[in-house]
């Protein structure tokens, strides 16, 4: 047992320059609080001061407690805590969700106490402090909990081993247990080994500082194969601190446990049992026959604390027990002198040592580093002839040697945050560079180094300093470094320290704070996850989804979704839980006049005979559908209605026995249930619904309704065995149509009601979305609260949308702010996400709003009430309105079931607007009215009384379409209110963008977006009539292209394009199918597209939430709008849309008369306006090109009756400007759109 005891610093003095405190261990709890003196305080003058503890052996700390100076004003707000075992290499603790700040005090009395997720096993404390009161200064009093920590250590100096021999010639186990704890000095390494004649193995080894185990039972193949896979977990283990390991093994399923990290997986092989023949080995392979030689790299380093099955192997080997050998194996742990430096920052950071000529003139440098950065100034030194410099860089990655234009790079990648170690040398004019065990590669100078210059490591000082010829390239390194050796000549850093040597600034002496922010990987979907020294970032490449960390899907939820966004009938991908943990699926989706129905196919859709079968021995078919059960079974709930066609015919054959009714042929369905009913929707009854109701035309034709119970999964015939006897049957694919989510909706009239539902879900991620419609001025839609944590959705004005969160680092406030009231009685959409990268709200079609999460902070949001809809538990602030369709991490919420039981709620929503029907079609927005309704085209690439009629216009090649984007409405910059200073703003960079087109022409310009800064998109058909998407983003670099197939797109066909972009990643869709791609650099073949022009249909254009096309042929005449050539309107050989008005409960209602709708059009103009004006976004063409293609074409006419928002303008340009298509999507400076 443990004897707790506690460690109390009492009123003593002590500074960073050597004084420390030893302190002893006291077996009883101490007052924190003494009265008659002050308590710690260090010197006005330390750079950076700390407190440190010395407990005089390694203790269990399992808690920290601080307090301020007694009886002054001195105290500290938050600090850092470090622990070592030699008071040399120390390490920082880091508590969960890797937050390294402690709080600390708020005044000088209160004490703080700090209870360690896990503990601490360490000799010496340090306390750094980062803040204190700005009136006073620093004061600390420390306690320290904690207990006596008794371990077994075993030092392997990289040549020995323990052996561990069994009393038989094997061991077989079903369950074992291993545990150890081990430091390392190198990053590779066997730490523990075993293997049997029948192919089983265990092997624990380090990896590229990782932890890896292989482990195999009884399978030969894997044994002599080179394909040996490992499962690795954490990562930075040759740190020289220790780390604990658990590995738990129960038949195949084993638990692999690295300090606060568990992996769970599956071991491979034939058996349950491990069998491991003689004996283990700990510390190395070694070969068969030869003592002391060993297969792999031996592990050098400490081990502590090993235990197998429960055996103590280096008690054992301590006492000399006979089934132990130990080769060199010591059994205290030996300390070696590795202290590093951390450089802090990657701009100001630098380590400054003189460098002092050999005899020989030359100079030779050596040090060792480690980072994630791929970028930073390692060393730099003036040469005689100023300002030429020599500077070793990271550049892309690698290393770099560069000096007056000339340079060498090493081609392997050093930001993997392993140690590297690097040499620089010069004899002469020759310079000579080795990277770790690399050849060394050599340049030459084009002048000699000057005598008793400094060398600069990591960084230079700022520009006011004496030597201004340094400068960094880009960045400063930002890392670790160590083992500097000038002239063969260590660095002690301890003088640095103490300002006897050098100089320096942002560092921090006698620890790496490298920090694996992919450990956990918070990468979702398969995510790829990758670092720099403060940020991690998410690789989204074939995911299927996208986002900071690959949170939200590519794909619509169901096809009744793409009909909404003007999609044919075809093959589409579906996710049918969203952001859920279900991928997509493809589906087929048949969009007929009256329903939208979705098809899922299986393996067995032909007709199959069955001959010879009997119940005991029947006939049995499994159906592989091209969805997962999962998949299903969310697509199944989340459709108004599904069914299976079944055709079955037999001679001679029954399906149910004549006597006693029991069943001789049955299918199974989706749950794994037998099912003995054959159509209808009675599940139960052994017949078919046709012939209950009298009703049957086929009795061979069945149709399964039941959705809860389809899809068949397998089918089951038993009575074909007699003479003559046969079935013949066919299972049709699942069909579906409806989406039962899109219009679920509860109303609250009394502003104390809301809905409940189980607590929300969403510690690391969680995106909310929902419609709402009000009139009034202020509601809570959701909430939900924890001890401190909550979220919350609200209209917090009547024109101001507020997501507030809070998840231990202090509350954050996200708002978007509309130029219209939002409490109009329409319906508008909110979309409200946070993840531990970042934060984002958007409301309708306005600027959407982000904001970075901090790299330092609290990243868990816990909650424990009940999820709140439509209020607050307190009952204060209750939402009177509408919510339809919430949807958190890809579940819709079921709000109408939830009403039915509510006081003060009722299921569904008045208003015409409210139904499933689809009323307006391709985004077009329902404005509900008193006798109807009409539908708001603006934000839509269709026109017509419905949004269903294409805006098409046929090209010659001397025919464009040109007009200007302006920025109108500086009131929708959308910034965030009372933003939390820990997060930071940011807009990501995305467009959208839709087309329909058609033509035989190859190369052929489609479209571009440019700037006048030459920054561009570019959608052409190359020479070979494939489809290309050019995006310049930075006009010092070449531009970057993405071509999705080779295959030709002018085949006269209409081709249907969707393109989005969110960063580097880009996604397309081509009439039905979906492609992703990371842009590459190639040659320009847009000069050639645009010099030719277009010659064919164009129809539908859709940019972000703008159809340009359309905006511009409705307002011909306008100074910011150009026509060049001759244009025809066109329907690109597709029907229109004939529907002029909407019937509703015996009346009509025209939207093409209803003045009401110019008065709603003008508002949502500048809600577009401000849309367009937040986005940041790229766009298209170099001079020549655009030169080239602004001038070759001539001006033409366009004529339409179509009512728009513009009826009221006094002019053109004005009505261009109030124009919600009209609105740009960059900066201040005007941008065009060429079509």
């Amino acid at each position: 047992m443990c004897v707790c005891v506690c460690v109390c610093v009492l009123l003593l003095l002590c500074h960073m320059l050597g004084h420390f405190l030893h302190l002893p261990v006291l077996s009883c709890f101490l007052s924190l609080v003494s009265r008659g003196a002050g308590g710690w305080s260090p010197q006005v003058t330390d750079r950076q001061p700390w407190l440190q503890l010395d407990l005089r052996d390694r203790m269990e700390v399992t808690a920290v407690a601080t307090q301020g100076r007694y009886g002054g004003s001195d105290w500290v707000s938050g600090y850092l805590l470090l622990f070592s075992d030699t008071g040399r290499a120390w390490k920082q603790y880091r508590q969960e969700d890797g937050v390294g700040r402690f709080a600390g005090n708020v005044n000088a009395d209160g004490v703080v106490h700090h209870k360690l997720s896990h503990s601490i096993r360490s000799r010496f404390l340090r306390f750094v402090p980062l803040d204190w009161n700005p009136s006073g200064w620093v004061g600390l009093r420390v306690e320290v909990y904690g207990c006596a920590y008794k371990s077994y250590v075993a030092d392997f100096d990289g040549r020995s081993s323990l052996l561990y021999r069994f009393n038989q010639k094997s061991m077989s186990t079903v369950k074992d247990v291993i545990s150890l704890s081990f430091k390392s000095r190198q990053a590779e390494g066997v730490l523990l080994h075993g293997e049997g004649q029948r192919g089983d193995y265990i092997t624990l080894e380090l990896h590229r500082g990782k932890l890896a185990l292989y482990l195999n039972l009884d399978d030969t193949r894997l044994r002599f194969s080179s394909g040996r896979v490992a499962v690795t977990l954490s990562s930075l283990l040759d740190d020289q601190h220790w780390h604990s390991v658990l590995i738990e093994r129960f038949n195949k399923q084993v638990n692999l446990t690295v300090d606060t990290h568990t992996q769970h997986f599956r071991t491979k092989g034939e058996g349950d049992s491990l069998e491991v023949d003689y004996e283990l080995s700990f510390g190395g392979i070694p070969l068969p026959g030869k003592p002391g030689t060993f297969l792999r790299k031996n592990f050098h380093g400490c081990i502590e604390n090993l235990y197998y099955n429960g055996i103590n192997i280096i008690d054992l080997a301590k006492r000399r027990k006979p089934q132990i050998y130990s080769g060199n194996v010591t059994f205290s742990c030996s300390e070696p002198q590795l202290v590093s430096t951390t450089f802090l920052s990657s701009s100001s950071s630098f380590l400054s040592l003189p460098a002092t000529l050999s005899a020989s003139g030359g100079f030779a440098v050596r040090f060792q580093f480690r980072t994630w950065n791929p970028d930073g100034l390692l060393l730099s030194t003036r040469l005689a002839l100023e300002p030429q410099r020599l500077e070793l860089q990271i550049s892309n990655s690698r290393l770099l040697v560069l000096s007056m234009g000339t340079q060498s790079r090493k081609g392997s990648l050093v930001n993997d945050g392993l140690w590297h170690s690097a040499s620089l040398s010069s004899r002469g004019l020759q310079v000579t560079m080795t990277l770790d065990n690399e050849p060394s590669s050599t340049m030459e100078l084009g002048d000699h180094m000057e005598a008793g210059d400094s060398l600069y490591f990591g960084g230079c000082p700022s520009s006011s300093s004496s030597d201004s010829y340094c400068e960094n390239p880009t960045l400063a390194f930002q890392g670790c470094m160590r083992l500097f050796s000038i002239n063969s000549q260590p660095m002690d850093l301890n003088l640095v320290h103490q300002g006897r040597l050098g100089d320096y600034k942002e560092l921090q002496f006698d620890t790496c704070g490298i920090h694996d922010r992919c450990l956990p990987n918070f990468c979702e979907h398969g995510g790829q996850c990758s670092q720099s020294w403060s940020h991690f970032y998410c690789d989204c490449s074939g995911t299927g989804y996208t986002g900071a960390t690959c949170h939200n899907s590519i794909y619509e939820a169901s096809c009744e979704a793409y009909r909404l966004t003007g999609s044919s009938s075809g093959l589409f991908s579906i996710d049918p839980d969203g952001s859920g943990p279900l991928g997509p699926t493809q589906v087929y989706c048949n969009m007929t006049e009256n329903k939208v129905w979705t098809v899922v196919t299986h393996n067995s859709t032909d007709p199959v005979r069955v001959q010879g079968s009997t119940l005991q021995k029947p006939y049995m078919m499994k159906f592989n559908y091209s969805a997962s059960p999962e998949q299903l079974m969310a697509l199944v709930a989340r459709s108004e209605q599904c069914q299976q066609e079944v055709v079955y015919s037999c001679r001679k054959s029954r399906l149910f026995n004549t006597w006693d009714g029991s069943p001789l042929s049955w299918w199974v369905d989706q749950g794994g249930e037998r099912r003995t009913y054959w159509g209808g929707f009675l599940p139960g009854v052994q017949q078919c619904s046709c012939s209950l109701e009298e009703n049957c035309m086929d009795m061979n034709y069945f149709l399964l309704s039941y959705k809860e119970h389809l899809p068949v999964s397998e089918i089951v015939i038993g009575d074909t065995n007699r003479t003559g006897s046969e079935a013949l049957y066919r299972i049709g694919p699942l069909r579906c149509y409806g989406d039962k989510s899109v219009w679920n909706a509860a109303s609250f009239y009394q502003e104390s009601s809301y809905l409940h539902f189980p607590t929300l879900q969403a510690e690391l991620s969680a995106d909310i979305s929902f419609y709402f419609k009000t009139s009034a001025p202020s509601g809570v839609f959701l909430e939900n609260v924890g001890l401190k944590d909550f979220i919350r959705v609200e209209l917090s004005s009547p024109s101001v949308v507020t997501f507030s969160f809070d998840v231990g680092n202090r509350p954050v406030d996200l708002a978007v702010k509309s130029h219209v009231p939002l409490n109009d009685r329409q319906w508008h959409y909110v979309r409200a996400e946070r993840s531990v990268k970042e934060a984002s709200l958007q409301v309708d079609q306005l600027p959407l709003r982000f904001l970075e999460a901090p790299s330092e902070g609290l990243l868990r949001l816990r909650l424990n009430s009940q999820l709140f809809v439509g209020g607050t538990a307190a009952r204060q602030r209750g939402f009177l309105g509408c919510i339809r369709t919430l949807t958190i991490n890809g579940v819709t919420f079921n709000l109408e079931e939830r009403a039915k039981m509510t006081p003060g709620v009722s299921a569904g929503c008045p208003g015409h607007c409210s139904g499933s029907s689809s009323l307006c079609h391709n985004s077009g927005r329902c404005i509900e009215k008193n006798s109807g309704y009409v539908c708001d085209c603006s934000q839509s690439a269709y026109g017509g009384p419905s949004c269903k009629e294409e805006v098409s216009v046929s090209f010659n090649r001397e025919s464009s379409v040109t007009y200007t984007f302006q920025e109108p409405f500086s009131v929708m910059q959308n910034r965030s209110f009372q933003a939390s200073s820990v997060y930071r703003g940011n807009s990501r960079a995305r467009e959208n963008m839709a087309f329909i087109f058609m033509t035989t022409q190859s190369p052929a310009m489609l479209l571009t977006v440019s700037t006048f800064s030459q920054q561009y998109i570019a959608v052409i058909l190359a020479r070979n009539g494939s489809l290309q998407i050019w995006y310049h983003l930075h006009v010092d670099r070449r531009p970057d292209v993405f071509s999705p197939r080779p295959s030709s797109l002018a085949d006269g066909h209409l081709h249907r394009i969707r393109i989005h972009r969110e960063g580097k990643d880009v996604y397309l869709q081509v009439s039905n199918e979906y492609i992703y791609k990371r842009c590459e650099n190639v040659d320009e073949e847009v000069m050639q597209a645009g010099s030719k022009g277009f010659i064919g249909c164009l129809s539908s254009v859709q940019f972000n939430h703008m159809a340009p096309l359309k905006a511009a042929l409705l307002n011909r005449g306008s100074s910011l709008v150009s026509v060049r050539g001759h244009l025809v309107e066109s329907n690109c050989g597709a029907p229109a849309d004939s529907t002029t008005s909407h019937p509703l409960s015996g009346k009509c209602c025209c939207c093409k008369t209803q003045s009401p709708l110019n008065n709603i059009s003008l508002h949502d103009s500048a809600v577009i306006g401000g849309v367009v004006s937040a986005v940041i976004f790229i766009t298209l063409c170099v001079v020549v090109v655009m030169t080239r293609f602004l001038y070759q074409h001539r001006q033409g006419t366009y004529h339409t009756n179509e009512a728009k928002g513009t009826e009221f303008a006094e002019t053109a340009d004005a009505a261009l400007r109030g124009d919600p298509a009209l609105q740009d999507a960059m900066d201040e400076s005007k941008k065009e759109y060429f079509i």
